[in-house]
């Protein structure tokens, strides 16, 4: 497997931090601590799962998506993420609030850098222990490493990481090589369906987090591709683009690392 296809680039200083701050509640308290939870994470959404499909194919470590007359290729999809949570049913508490969060269950891994699978499937980052219950969010930040310690750790790990960025993708659009780069810093939540249940038996849990690249730079779901330089800061697009990243995001148990929510 190439650089372009391993995934989950973590930063040094993060991964020696990897541990969750269990806790309970007393509307849903812990059964039991120290269940196995995985973290995978996928770029491309498997065949007949969901939305308009176009002609897409993974060739030569690149992610292909052909839309009419035009052509994207995407060699390379990046993304910073931190303060990945889990919260607990019957919880209403805000995990991000520093008074609150003990109610949830935290990977504690600072920023971590995400290099997204180009072929279906999905690659774990990491994995950690979770106190067994019932889990009805998972809540994350695509992050724009600031001037913090530990984002200052993310960059004495990836030295050549833009500043200002969280997002940057690379390859062509017609045959004309681009990069895209965002410094989108959004929250973001997402609800699970049926609620994910961990439980006391030992049995490791995998979750995975799709980012559809696929669905990334479209004007809507059955509409034309864009020209991914337009959704740079700035561009024409760059409004667009940004909100079909964060509407792009999905996460679900997948025991298979997969990638594919129909099979659990």
């Amino acid at each position: 497997m190439t650089g372009k296809r391993k995934a989950m680039v973590l930063a040094a200083a993060a991964l020696g931090a990897a541990v969750l701050a269990g806790c309970s509640d007393s509307t849903n308290p812990a059964v039991g601590n120290g269940q196995s939870v995985s973290l995978s994470f996928s770029g491309v959404r498997p065949p007949g799962v969901g939305g308009v499909m176009a002609v897409q194919a993974t060739q030569a470590d690149s992610f292909v998506l052909v839309v009419g007359s035009d052509r994207l290729v995407i060699t390379s999809a990046e993304v910073v993420m931190r303060k990945i949570e889990l919260k607990r049913l019957g919880i209403s508490v805000n995990c991000d609030s520093v008074a609150d969060e003990d109610a949830c269950e935290e990977f504690t891994i600072g920023a971590m850098l995400v290099s997204l699978p180009l072929s279906a499937g999905a690659e774990q980052a990491i994995a950690v222990p979770v106190d067994s219950g019932t889990y009805t969010e998972l809540e994350f930040k695509i992050h724009k490493p600031g001037n913090d310690s530990v984002d200052q750790a993310f960059f004495a790990t990836n030295p050549t990481w833009p500043q200002n960025t969280s997002i940057r993708v690379t390859g062509t659009f017609n045959g004309t090589p681009f990069t895209y780069t965002s410094p989108l810093d959004a929250e973001q939540e997402y609800t699970f369906n049926p609620p994910l249940v961990i439980d006391a038996s030992g049995s490791a849990t995998n979750l995975t987090i799709r980012l559809d690249l696929s669905t990334w730079f479209r004007n809507g779901p059955s509409g034309p591709l864009v020209d991914p330089a337009t959704g740079n800061t700035g561009g024409a697009n760059e409004s667009l683009v940004k909100e079909n990243i964060k509407n792009s995001i999905k996460a679900f148990e997948d025991e298979d690392h997969d990638g594919d929510e129909r099979d659990g």
